[in-house]
This record gives C-alpha cells, sequence and structure tokens, in this order.
C-alpha cells in the first residue's frame, strides 16, 4: 500500500435536507448518512424498496466532511480518492462534474528532530528504513504481527519508520496495527477532488431524504421487524443496515435488544479506532512569506511526532497530523490546548514570526467525537478476519456496512460505499426471498 495523507473530520455546515416526521414501517432502516448510509439507500431506492435514513448529526457525510468555519476551506474528514481504479468515487465525481487532480506538493520535505533539522546521513538512513518497512510487510507469514513487533530489535531508525507509517497512514502506534492488514489493503493511485472531498459526498447524498438530527439509541430486532428507538420518536421496518463507527458499537453508542451475537461481538474486539488527528491554523500566507520547505515532519522529545503541510490545495493554512496515543491526549485536551501545541511545535522550526500571522485554529478530533469515536478502524494483531466477519448478517435482519467491513477498502470512502452497495444488494434480495 502506497503511503499517503489522510484527513479527518471537524467543523459544520448546512444542507437543505428538511426535517418530516418520521416515515414508519418500511422496508428499511438505514442508521447512518456518511458515504455507506448514502450508498445503501441509493441501491434500495434504485431496487424499488422504500426506506428512511436517520443521521444523528446536523449533517450528510459521516468523516467525509469539508471544513470551511476558518474562511479557508480543507478536508477536514476524508481527503483522497484512493486506489482510483476501482473506486467508484471515480466515476461519481465525472458524473458530478467534479475535477480530480493528483496532489502537487513539490516544496520540499524536511524531517527535524527537537526542532532542529536532521543531518544528511540521517535521512539517508531513514529513507532506507522506509523501504526495508515495505519488504517485511511483503514478506510477512502466516503469523499476524504488528508493526513493533516487526521491527523489534532492529536500528532506531526502523521503529521511527514503522511509527511514521502507522500514525500518519492509519493514525494508531505501531504495536497495535496488524502487518497481515496493512499488507492487504488495496494501493493505486490517488487524486483530490475540487472543493474537498466531503463537499463531493455532500452533493453525492443531496437527493437522499435523510432525517439529521436524529441519534438512534436503541434497535430492536428478533421478531421478524426491527424498530428503533429515536430522540423523535419510534421507526419500525423489516430489517436495518447499520453504517455507524466500529467506535460507536464499541461504546454502546448504538444498543441492540438483544444483545448482538457472541460472534458479532468477538469480531468487534478484534477491532478498534484509531486517532488520526487533524489541527488546521489560519496563516496570513502573504505576511508570513516563504518557506524553504512545504511539508515538515517534526519528530519530538519523548516520542511524539507530528507532519506539517503547509498551503494545502492552495488555502492559507497550515495542518498538522498526527495520530496514536499523542493525539488522543490532544483530543481529550481540547482544541485551544491542540491549537497552542501545533502552533508551538511550528515555532520550534520556522521561529516565532509565525505566530503573528496566525488568525485562528480549529482541531478535528474524531477520538472526541461522540459519533465516531475514533478516526477509522483498525485491525488488532492476530484477528485478520475481523473485517470479512462484519459482513455476516445478524438474524436475517440486521447487516452492518461500512469502512470496517471493506476488506482491502478499509478506512476510505470509497470502501465504505461499496460496502453500503454491497449490504443493499444482499438485504433487497433477502426481503425478495
Amino acid at each position: 500500500m502506497r503511503i499517503t495523507r489522510r484527513g479527518l473530520l471537524a467543523g459544520t455546515a448546512s444542507f437543505a435536507i428538511a426535517r418530516r416526521a418520521l416515515a414508519n414501517d418500511v422496508d428499511v432502516l438505514i442508521v447512518g448518512a456518511g458515504a455507506a448510509g448514502l450508498a445503501a439507500a441509493k441501491t434500495l431506492r434504485e431496487a424499488g424498496r422504500s426506506v428512511t435514513v436517520l443521521e444523528a448529526r446536523p449533517r450528510i457525510g459521516g468523516r467525509a466532511y469539508t471544513d470551511r468555519s476558518l474562511g479557508a476551506s480543507f478536508d477536514a474528514g476524508a481527503h483522497y480518492v484512493h486506489w482510483s481504479d476501482r473506486n467508484p468515487w471515480r466515476k461519481i465525481a465525472a458524473e458530478l462534474g467534479v475535477r480530480l487532480s493528483e496532489e502537487a506538493r513539490g516544496g520540499g520535505f524536511r524531517v527535524y528532530r527537537d526542532g532542529a533539522p536532521l543531518s544528511d546521513a540521517e535521512r539517508r538512513r531513514r529513507r532506507n528504513a522506509y523501504g526495508r518497512i515495505e519488504k517485511l510487510v511483503e514478506a510477512t507469514g502466516s503469523m499476524d504481527h504488528s508493526f513493533a513487533d516487526a521491527v523489534r530489535g532492529k536500528p532506531s531508525e526502523m521503529a521511527d519508520a514503522a511509527g511514521g507509517i502507522t500514525l500518519f497512514a492509519l493514525g494508531e502506534d505501531p504495536e497495535r496495527v496488524s502487518l497481515h492488514d496493512y499488507d492487504q489493503l488495496w494501493s493505486g493511485d490517488d487524486y483530490i477532488p475540487a472543493g474537498g472531498y466531503g463537499a463531493l459526498v455532500e452533493r453525492y447524498g443531496a437527493d437522499v431524504p435523510v432525517q439529521l438530527d436524529t441519534p438512534v439509541t436503541l434497535l430492536r430486532w428478533g421478531h421478524g421487524r426491527v424498530e428503533a428507538e429515536t430522540s423523535r420518536g419510534l421507526v419500525t421496518a423489516r430489517a436495518a443496515i447499520v453504517t455507524v463507527p466500529v467506535g460507536v458499537l464499541q461504546a454502546g453508542g448504538l444498543r441492540f435488544a438483544p444483545d448482538l451475537p457472541h460472534e458479532t461481538q468477538q469480531v468487534l474486539d478484534g477491532l478498534h479506532m484509531g486517532a488520526l488527528t487533524k489541527i488546521a491554523l489560519r496563516v496570513d500566507r502573504e505576511r508570513f512569506g516563504a518557506v524553504e520547505a512545504t511539508d515538515l515532519m517534526d519528530m519530538q522529545p519523548g516520542g511524539g511526532v507530528t507532519s506539517f503541510e503547509f498551503w494545502p490545495d492552495g488555502q492559507d493554512l497550515v495542518l498538522a497530523h498526527l495520530g496514536g496515543d499523542h493525539a488522543r491526549d490532544l483530543c481529550r485536551a481540547g482544541e485551544r490546548a491542540a491549537t497552542d501545541f501545533a502552533l508551538e511545535r511550528l515555532v520550534s522550526m520556522v521561529g516565532g514570526r509565525i505566530r503573528e500571522t496566525v488568525a485562528g485554529g480549529r482541531l478535528a478530533g474524531w477520538w472526541s467525537d461522540p459519533y465516531a469515536m475514533g478516526s477509522y478502524s483498525i485491525v488488532k494483531p492476530g484477528h485478520i478476519s475481523a473485517r470479512e466477519g462484519l459482513r455476516a448478517p445478524i438474524g436475517d435482519r440486521i447487516w452492518l456496512a461500512g469502512e470496517a467491513s471493506a476488506g482491502g477498502g478499509a478506512m476510505t470512502v470509497g470502501g465504505a460505499t461499496l460496502e453500503g452497495e454491497r449490504a443493499a444488494r444482499e438485504l433487497a434480495d433477502r426481503l425478495r426471498a
């Protein structure tokens, strides 16, 4: 899998989706209006099935969201159309007239340790270590290990490289990431939608009737129908597709009666949520002036690592990317602490002049978001079958669908979309039987 940046979620937006009375006694209830839920709804409606889509947030899109709150837009959620040769969003973007382009950076890359640039020799060792890590992944045998296990006893730059891969591609510390799961992720060319991936998902879902601000707290099943308790009343349906993130299911944000089967619980226990986090600073680019490199890697005392991206997509922003427990701590500390941290780390690399050019900041903290509970799903070492296990229908009444069950397409909007379509097709076939 080729390593690229990924995004998170933050901000607010308005959608032209009216609040209506809850539709009751429908064929299918869909919980969640992210990419999987929207795709499932479209597929079922095309098959002639009645659906009700319930979304806890005041907007659609889930973890794909374009934040406009700083006066300069950025994808606080998903950013890349990954593995574009098989990604449905390449076709969707074309149908909606949205241009996809390759990332055009070219502004240079520098790595700092404790505020000082790495030497030429250190940079060479670092580059070589990344190549050796990729070979380790390709050569992994039948035993599943974590990234940390794979580099144990090897030179320190190998551990640094393992952390660089898992923290910035997956949002998790290397000891919690399965080598086998990483190896089976699809790769290919990556593209960026003009105007933002979140904005593209918003346009895609504009024709889907969605009940916003309607969290489902309890889903009853097992008596030939499903019943959803919501903040706005009871909804009944013949079956349900649940697309909420794994973290929400694990935290009990959506409860089931009866409880989910033991087999499903075991599958969920093999997954957890990463904490890929983004901090955006609005910077007066003209006032700040030129930078020697537009991409900086900051290796901090104590082991923390943060990547900084200057002027993403031409915007007057600096974006900080980080993951793992360090990111979790910042999410818990809140937006002010996170933006202060990002600014101080920048000062250590580019100098204090940047302080006077910062006009605001945003924390895109999935880990502290109650409707996400993390950035995207991570397979624990030794649980390689977990993603496939999520696809099993529950009592012929409930289907789980989303990026977590997407196999090689996991952790992407494209994978979530394919899974929403897959669950909808299976359910439509079952309803015809």
